[in-house]
């Protein structure tokens, strides 16, 4: 018996639903023109923290909800789509939300860190950079690093990126940037 077998069964439940004739017709378009950056911590499910419904938003999610080189190209693609597939729409909002006790401050410690990287993961210095120890410190660098980024450039005009903070003892999110 698979762990997956179950959620087998939810999607017969969801198919037999009809859900998912309630999507956008452009790819990649979500409805309410979110973008969400977030933890892949199962404890940081967007749909059960946020409410998330299929269709509102893309959710990317990474170890610590970090803003990478691939984050920023994929924000990218997904702002150049939104410009030629929906014109009418006035701007795009990211979200990047970082979290308490987050498991990517694992990657603070030293022998934990020097092992990865000689596992092949990534060097100690990313490793480093990429651990959240406090989300309101760490959410603010990647809202700058989007906002400074040179591919985003053309259209940050049209793009509303907003920084938070989600504790997971209270299940609060408080805002730590405004969106802008």
């Amino acid at each position: 018996m698979s762990n997956f077998n179950v959620y087998l069964e939810r999607n017969q439940v969801f198919a037999a639903s009809g859900a998912q004739a309630d999507i956008p017709q452009v790819p990649f378009i979500p409805f309410k023109q979110l973008y969400l950056i977030i933890c892949i911590d199962p404890r940081v499910e967007p749909a059960a923290v946020l409410g998330v419904r299929l269709g509102e938003a893309i959710v990317a999610r990474n170890i610590g909800g970090r803003v990478t080189p691939t984050v920023i190209k994929e924000v990218a693609w997904i702002v150049h789509l939104h410009e030629n597939k929906t014109p009418d729409a006035d701007w795009f909002e990211i979200a990047v939300i970082h979290h308490t006790d987050c498991g990517s401050g694992l990657l603070a410690d030293d022998d934990l860190r020097a092992g990865f990287a000689a596992r092949g993961g990534w060097d100690e210095q990313t490793s480093l950079e990429m651990a959240v120890l406090e989300p309101s410190k760490t959410v603010q660098k990647d809202v700058a690093k989007l906002r400074a980024a040179p591919e985003l450039a053309s259209a940050i005009g049209h793009i509303k990126i907003g920084g938070y903070a989600y504790d997971l003892g209270t299940g609060k999110i408080t805002t730590v940037l405004q969106p802008g």
